[in-house]
């Protein structure tokens, strides 16, 4: 279940440490917003100097209450705040909201003063948020601990940035969202922002968990809370760059950002990620209706060609369809409206609106009844006759009278109907728009917001959950290319017969061991190919003598690996590795590989390990896919034992965590199963 965080959320009472009349400090504002629920819970000032604060009596310290306190505030100078915490836990409080900053931010110093203090909370069984945080409020429990008030809604929002909870602030407002829950998570000393997730994922008043994060801590953890939610997360982070494939030393490291990995873990956790805060407006607003797409074509309904064209390439560009609409649905649209409209997709009214704004609905109705339509996007005036009473056409108080009851019409089918209704309008503010936004029809006056928040409702095809990390294995103890294939032969992967060599005489031995063609290898270098330290297709023993004598001439290594052939026709290379990030874990990469897995980047990611019928659906997804059920004249290849390999690899890589970095490259497919043709991995 989770942490108990009942304390933070819903205290017996609350003690204001710091509280001031100087509206230059903290301790005013959250002391004056702690007031505001005085009804509700007891709310108790403390000021050093005593006196009064906000016209009530302010105790000298928590001590001088006389009574037991459950939530302390503590916004007073680092150099007093351990001394604050410990009399709050000697006072019996269960929860703390630490205001002051000077801890971890601040370096190594700062940040053991911040564990210990977390460790003597936990010692207490209390909860600690902060340090270094804005507060919290609860609009369900009549808490306000921030120095803001926040629309109540069902909104729970968790973030880093203070700034930001006010810009969602004033975005949600004209889509009706508020807020159930605000928590500044600071620093995450105690309580952090897994904790937090699970417990909004409980609380009955809040609907979505939108989420700004720098900082995710456990990025694993975080991912497997947010699949487990229940309910729609949105997440907006900074930091997505690719600092972490800086030092890598293997394709699979230098392929892998951190916007790789953390799209990944919120696609398998069914996170939706954003960019912007009007993005993460956009995104709640359309899943404030709870409404899900069964597929991702879209109609386009619009009342001019320009924002219908428009409209259908945002729609395109954020992923999903525009079909053309099957006969019998052209036909009923033919009847319902005039012979200048088009009934292909987009739909257009082609100015019949302005002469029987009904039309609209009629439209509206008809799309939705389609079997081959899954959401609907309205586009262009609708709403500009209300707004000025006969707007373009003219017509006035009888068009926006019409528009208004068409709104009406409009509210009414969707009612009646799960498929999701998006609307953009030049006139997003009008009556008739209010009308649609009051019954739950999401209003954008962007076309790319229209089309973003119709792709939010759309089917996940990969969501997946996030597997659970096997058990540690027995550590690998050296990396090199024969120790890392011996290991993952062991674990199930099929390799082609080899042997290493040092001198001619083990050569010889081994091309008497089994036949050409050979490979050579030159062992001990990390990439091989590009150091020329491979030779293929080498045909008796004399050709491969003739490559060992050439190579160890210039490189002098100091063994190599004799290797049978494999049969490379009527098969693709593929590439498949396991980079260790240190937020999120393992994290799995399949694509096309070969010399050429940089140079073409068709890879896709997802949080290792990777069961079969998951890595099924990445290999699908690639661009390349095509490939693997054959191409002018080549036979489709066993996708299914790609996928079993994928399985192997990854799981191989999750269960050693002492491996930074690993991958098989190339994996080679054909029509009847795999071979592994190279591997490595770095130890961490």
């Amino acid at each position: 279940m989770g942490r108990d965080l009942s304390a933070l959320f819903d205290p017996v009472s609350v003690a204001v440490v710091g509280a001031s009349d100087d509206p230059a400090k903290y301790g005013h504002a959250i002391a004056a917003q702690a007031l505001r629920a005085n009804g509700r819970r007891p709310v108790h000032l403390v000021n050093r100097r005593g006196g009064t604060v906000l016209g009530r009596t302010a105790a000298p310290s928590l001590s001088a209450i006389g009574e037991s306190v459950d939530l302390a505030v503590v916004s007073v100078p680092a150099a007093g705040f351990e001394d604050a915490v410990d009399e709050a836990l000697r006072c019996g409080a269960r929860a703390i909201v630490a205001i002051t900053a000077g801890f971890a931010e601040t370096g190594d110093a700062g940040r053991a003063r911040q564990h210990a203090v977390a460790e003597r909370v936990r010692a207490a069984g209390a909860v600690m948020v902060g340090p270094n945080c804005l507060g919290l409020a609860d609009n369900t429990t009549d808490l306000f601990l921030a120095s803001d008030t926040f629309t109540p809604g069902g909104v729970a929002l968790l973030s880093q940035s203070g700034n930001l909870a006010l810009e969602l602030q004033l975005r949600f407002r004209p889509h009706g969202l508020g807020f159930s829950r605000f928590v500044s998570i600071g620093n995450q000393a105690d309580v952090t922002l897994v904790d937090l997730l699970a417990d909004c994922a409980r609380h009955e008043g809040t609907r979505a968990i939108a989420v700004y994060a720098e900082d995710f801590a456990d990025g694993r953890a975080f991912a497997e809370a947010a699949a487990d939610a229940g309910k729609p997360v949105v997440l907006l982070t900074a930091g997505r760059g690719d600092a972490s494939a800086r030092s890598a030393q293997s394709h699979t490291g230098a392929l892998t950002t951190s916007a790789d990995v953390v799209t990944a873990a919120c696609r398998d956790a069914g996170v939706e990620l954003v960019a912007t805060p009007r993005e993460l407006t956009v995104v709640l607003a359309a899943s404030n209706g709870a409404r899900r797409a069964a597929g991702r074509r879209v109609a386009v309904l619009t009342d001019g060609g320009g924002h219908g064209v428009v409209a259908a390439d945002a729609v395109e560009t954020a992923g999903l369809s525009v079909p053309e609409l099957r006969e019998p649905t052209r036909r009923e649209l033919r009847e319902a409206l005039w012979e200048q409209s088009a009934v292909a997709n987009p739909v257009d009214l082609a100015g019949m609106g302005e002469q029987d704004p009904g039309s609209y609905a009629r439209t509206v109705a008809a799309l939705l009844a389609a079997e081959e339509v899954d959401a609907v996007l309205m586009t262009g005036y609708f709403g500009g006759y209300a707004a000025a009473e006969g707007g373009l056409g003219g017509g006035g108080a009888v068009l926006a009278d019409g528009e208004q009851e068409a709104a009406r019409l409009i509210a009414a089918r969707h009612r009646a109907t799960a498929k999701p209704i998006v609307v953009q309008s030049m006139y997003p503010g009008s009556p008739s728009c209010r009308t649609l936004a009051e019954a739950g029809i999401p209003v954008f006056a962007a076309t790319e917001d229209a089309a973003r928040a119709l792709a939010a409702t759309a089917p996940r095809a990969l969501r997946t959950g996030v597997a659970p990390l096997p058990g540690p294995a027995s550590p690998l103890r050296e990396s090199g290319y024969l120790q890392t294939r011996r290991a993952l032969e062991e674990a199930g992967l099929a390799f082609p017969a080899a042997r290493e060599v040092r001198d001619e005489a083990e050569l010889r031995a081994a091309a008497e061991e089994f036949t050409g063609p050979y490979v050579l290898k030159a062992l001990h270098l990390l990439h091989k190919s590009d150091a020329g330290g491979v030779a293929l297709g080498l045909a008796g023993p004399g050709e491969l003598l003739a490559a060992f004598r050439e190579m160890h001439a210039r490189l002098g290594a100091p063994s190599y690996s004799v290797e049978a052939m494999a049969d490379l026709t009527d098969g693709i290379e593929l590439i498949v590795g396991v980079n260790r990030d240190p937020r999120f874990g393992p994290v799995a990469m399949v694509g096309l590989g070969g010399v050429l897995a940089e140079t073409l980047h068709d890879v896709a990611f997802t949080l290792a390990p990777v069961p079969a019928d998951r890595a099924l659906s990445l290999l699908r997804s690639l661009r390349t896919a095509a490939l693997l059920d054959g191409v002018r004249g080549r036979p489709p290849v066993d996708v299914a034992a790609a996928a079993a390999a994928v399985e192997t690899i990854t799981a191989f890589a999750a269960a050693h965590p002492e491996i930074a970095e690993i991958e098989v490259n190339p994996l080679f497919v054909g029509p009847h199963g795999v071979l592994a043709l190279d591997s490595r991995a770095v130890l961490a």
